[in-house]
């Protein structure tokens, strides 16, 4: 996924059909001068609609599709025909999907299963035919109604990457190295904060054939949660991951905060997240040697699962190759565990 192809966000105008008009008409045929009526009612709008797809892994498709209408319903005709119905206007979305109304923001659905439709604006009703409004003592009405107008709404389209395990931590913790280490993945690395601008998916090779995937989201910073930084964009990506990778260097200033921080970051954006599977990772540990690790061991965060269990916490250098095992080891658990 290259920065120019993963697009996570999309701003579409929907417009839904307008509902065909009802039909005012009486029966006339060569055997009946003046016969009752019998106009059709008319069809519904399309609707614009959205469909889930497990092939696709973006919203690239929809980068430069700012418009989606669906077609109007058909008038309705004598004979008590009913008009056609509009066609409906498909986007076919990758799974993680969420829809919002922009005006508002409020949530509106989430596609999470290939196959899943959910109306996203919904096409006008066809008016009534003059036939549906007669009665014992409206024999021959001469009105009809006309279709409901479709409606034109802005929505967006947020793509939450689904992915088993996801790299949390600050700008330069250290975790695009680890991906590129554990997978075939090729994210860009620099020894500046912010190298990475878009989230990067690796399949990490396991024991015995098996595997899970690894998301490298860009750093987290304080305020995250208050959209500093790149925070409110991408920390919804940790949302559909089953297990939390926290990330912190050897040589940070204070292992403990940064950790605090991070944490409350997650808090404050979703409650729900300190609920995952947790493991802390010390990165860039090739610089210590074991009197210093051990001086660390003793002031890493004691923290607690939602379950209860001690959190794991590990020493890892991706560049050295060093717990990288063991590693895979942790987070397999976490994954796997009841």
């Amino acid at each position: 996924m290259s920065g120019s192809n993963f697009i996570d966000y999309v701003k579409i105008c929907c417009r839904s059909g307008n509902g065909g008009s009802g039909s005012t008409h009486l029966h006339r045929d060569k055997l009946t001068a003046k016969g009752g009526p019998d106009g059709g009612n008319g069809g519904r709008g399309g609707h614009v609609i959205v469909r889930g797809n497990k092939q696709l892994w973006t919203l690239l498709h929809l980068k430069y599709r700012k418009h989606v209408i669906a077609e109007p319903g058909g008038s309705g005709g004598s004979a008590l025909k009913t008009g056609a119905t509009g066609k409906d206007e498909i986007i076919e979305v990758p799974l993680g999907t969420v829809a919002r109304d922009f005006e508002t923001g409020d949530y509106l659905f989430e596609i999470e299963a290939d196959g899943q439709e959910e109306v996203l604006v919904r096409g006008g009703r066809g008016g009534m035919g003059n036939a549906f409004f007669k009665s014992p003592t409206m024999q021959t009405p001469r009105f009809s109604q006309p279709g409901e107008p479709g409606q034109e709404e802005w929505k967006v389209l947020e793509l939450k990457l689904i992915a088993d395990v996801g790299l949390v931590g600050f700008p330069n913790a250290g975790k695009s190295t680890l991906l590129s280490v554990v997978s075939a993945a090729k994210p860009e690395i620099a020894d500046y904060a912010f190298t990475t601008l878009v989230p990067n998916l690796g399949i990490v090779s396991y024991r015995d054939d098996r595997s899970f995937i690894m998301a490298d989201i860009p750093g987290i910073i304080e305020g995250a949660h208050l959209g500093k930084g790149l925070g409110l964009r991408f920390l919804r990506h940790i949302e559909r991951n089953a297990a939390l990778l926290f990330m912190i260097p050897a040589d940070a200033k204070n292992i403990k905060d940064e950790y605090n921080i991070l944490k409350n970051e997650l808090r404050e954006h979703n409650p729900d997240l300190l609920d995952k599977r947790r493991v802390l990772a010390i990165t860039k540990s090739d610089m210590l040697d074991k009197e210093l690790q051990d001086a660390l061991s003793k002031e890493l965060p004691k923290d607690k699962l939602s379950d209860g269990t001690p959190m794991p916490t590990i020493f890892i250098s991706a560049v050295a190759n060093k717990g990288i095992t063991q590693l895979k080891d942790l987070l397999w658990d976490a994954l796997n565990r009841p």
